[in-house]
This record gives structure tokens, C-alpha cells and sequence, in this order.
């Protein structure tokens, strides 16, 4: 196991600048997931740190040793990919222990890692199959022990899942998890789906446009996004956030909104007279009647029951606004409703710079 750093790390390809002096470090032991939108960076900055890209400036370390200069397979790491890359002419068995094979490693230690592997992963029954022979889950794990029986200081998964279907990567989250947990290895995680890096990360980092965002564990980042784009990233469905202007009075404070809404502020920052992005997430706002006190008047545009839940489309004034509530409601399009909102879970940030307040 090792911890990593990235100090000032840039990256360009020609005149094109894509990562803009990217520092943090990785603890020994962590699980780090990197997320952001298509094109922010998070996989260039991985490939960087398993030797696929050169590294325009900055440095990256492995265990405290820079290893800006040394080659892939000097690295001691291990990368899982997005397509299996499985040898299809190879079993199971051999397409596990090939790297091994290719260091010469002794037989008896291979058909060791190989079998540890096949019993963490619940491969034992297939490792006689080709890959022809395997379902997709099936495919990611056997690249998955192909990364373990290398014993790494550091796994790297680059979207490892986005080639499964929505209930099979709910499976393979889970398990990745609980591989981490059984081998307590450093591992980098690459991924743009915001749900994965919630459930997965022990810290995550926040990319966009080949920056830092923020990085913080899932509750730090749900709880107090540091700007609008975290905000809005992190969560789903997505936070709602309505443009106004901050209106203190008598020991009172709101947003005013276009036709006329007001928002309860409660004890969120913003000067009286501010232009501010008001957040509030879908879960965190109920139902009310349409005349209740301090409720904000709204009609129903869409109605999207999953079960459990009920999603609720609502147009307030000039915005539309996400609801999420537990149970059944009996409510249609066009009902005239009221939301409430708790105060305690308003988030403010500058119109301005996105900076929350």
C-alpha cells in the first residue's frame, strides 16, 4: 500500500491546456474518487499517474518517491478499464495470471495469486471459461483480478462500470467496495456518475474544466457544497436553485424571486440587497396547502411516482422546482400546492462568482 501526491500537476496538448496545476494527496489505504462532467480531466490525470501520459509540469509521487520519469511497469500499480481488454483466446484462469507470466514469476506463486483472487472475486466456478463464455459483471471481475493478483501499491479504475446495465452496476459497487475494504489498498477512482462517487469514496474530488472544485468526504460535499457547481453535481435529483435578491427587514430575511416569490432565508448569510443563487435541495422541501403561512405557492407540472417516492415538477413563479417526497401523494398536474422549506437547509451562493456565502 502507498499514499500519492500531486503537486502542481499541468497538463497540455499543444496549445491546449487541459488540467491547470492540480494539487492533493491520498492517504495510505484511501479510496479517492475523482468526478466531474465529460471532459473536466479526471481521466487525463489518471493516466498521468499510471505512466500512460507524460506530464506537462508538476510532479506525482507514489509512496513518497517521484515517479515522473519512471516507466509504467516500474510503478507498481494496477489499472482496471473501462473495456475489460480480456485476451479472448485465454481462460479465465490464464488471462489472471498473464502479467505475472510475463514476469517470469514462479508457477506455484501464481497459481496462488490466482486462486486468492478467484475466491475474493467468486470466480472459482469460471476459471476454465473464455470470456465468450462470461456476462458482462462476470468480464469486469475477472479484469478486476487480473489488477489483484499483482499485489499493487495502488489500483486505478477508470469508469470501470459504465459498460453495465443499471442493476449490475449497483451489483459491481457494491463489490468494489468490499474489495477495498478486504484489501485495504490505495485506489483511485475515476467517474462521472456522482451516485458511484457518493456510495463508494471514503473523500471525493470535484473536477471541472481541469480544476479543483472541492474535495471532502460525500457528506461534506451534500451537506456544504463550497460553490454552485458542487451544489448542483452533487445530489440527485440535482439541487434547486432560484435567482434572487437577499431582503432583510424587522429581524427577517428572504429571497425575492421573479414574480414576486419569496424564500425563507432562515439564518443563511447574504446582505440585504445581494445577488444571490438560493439552493434548496428536492428532499429537503415538503408539501403544504397552497395558503399555509410562510408556504411557497406553486402548481404542479408533472407528477413521476417511482414507488417509495414521488418526484414532483412545480412551476413557482418564473422557476421550476424538483420535489421529493416519501410515499404516494394524491396530487395531478395542475393542482395549485405550497412548499415548504426548511430554513436549516438553505444554501446561498454569490450570483456573481458562485462562491456559497
Amino acid at each position: 500500500m502507498a499514499s500519492v501526491s500531486f503537486n502542481r500537476i499541468e497538463k497540455d496538448f499543444g496549445s491546449t491546456k487541459v488540467i491547470h496545476g492540480i494539487g492533493f494527496d491520498i492517504s495510505d489505504g484511501e479510496f479517492m474518487v475523482l468526478v466531474g462532467p465529460s471532459g473536466c480531466g479526471k481521466s487525463t490525470l489518471l493516466r498521468m499517474l499510471a505512466g500512460l501520459e507524460e506530464i506537462s509540469a508538476g510532479t506525482i509521487a507514489i509512496d513518497g518517491r517521484v515517479v515522473n520519469d519512471m516507466e509504467s511497469k516500474d510503478r507498481d500499480i494496477a489499472m482496471v478499464f473501462q473495456s475489460y481488454a480480456l485476451y479472448p483466446h485465454m481462460t479465465v484462469a490464464d488471462n489472471m495470471a498473464f502479467s505475472l507470466k510475463l514476469r517470469k514469476a514462479a508457477p506455484a506463486m501464481i497459481e496462488e495469486r490466482v486462486a486468492k483472487a478467484a475466491k475474493i472475486l467468486n470466480l472459482e466456478p469460471y476459471l476454465k471459461r473464455y470470456p465468450r463464455e462470461l456476462s458482462g459483471g462476470q468480464r469486469q471481475r475477472v479484469a478486476m483480478g487480473r489488477a489483484i493478483v499483482r499485489d499493487p501499491k495502488v489500483f486505478l479504475f477508470d469508469e470501470p462500470l459504465s459498460n453495465l446495465d443499471a442493476k449490475l452496476r449497483v451489483a459491481m459497487r457494491g463489490e468494489i467496495k468490499a474489495l477495498h475494504q478486504r484489501l485495504k489498498t490505495t485506489t483511485v477512482y475515476v467517474t462521472h456518475d456522482q451516485v458511484e462517487a457518493m456510495t463508494m469514496a471514503d473523500r471525493i474530488v470535484v473536477m471541472h474544466d481541469g480544476r479543483v472544485e472541492q474535495i471532502g468526504t460525500p457528506l461534506e460535499l451534500y451537506d456544504r457544497p463550497g460553490n454552485l457547481f458542487v451544489a448542483q453535481f452533487i445530489g440527485s435529483p440535482a439541487m434547486n436553485v432560484i435567482e434572487g435578491t437577499v431582503r432583510r427587514a424587522n429581524g427577517a430575511a428572504h429571497v425575492e424571486a421573479g414574480a414576486g416569490i419569496r424564500w425563507p432565508l432562515g439564518n443563511a448569510s447574504g446582505g440585504d440587497g445581494q445577488r444571490v443563487a438560493y439552493g434548496i435541495r428536492p428532499e429537503h422541501l415538503t408539501l403544504a396547502s397552497a395558503t399555509a403561512a410562510g408556504a411557497v405557492a406553486g402548481e404542479i407540472i408533472v407528477v413521476e411516482p417511482t414507488g417509495a417516492e414521488t418526484e414532483l415538477l412545480v412551476q413557482a413563479g418564473e422557476a421550476q422546482i424538483v420535489l421529493v417526497t416519501h410515499g404516494r401523494p394524491v396530487v395531478n398536474p395542475g393542482d395549485k400546492i405550497g412548499l415548504a422549506v426548511d430554513p436549516a437547509m438553505v444554501h446561498v451562493f454569490d450570483k456573481a462568482s458562485g462562491q456559497r456565502i
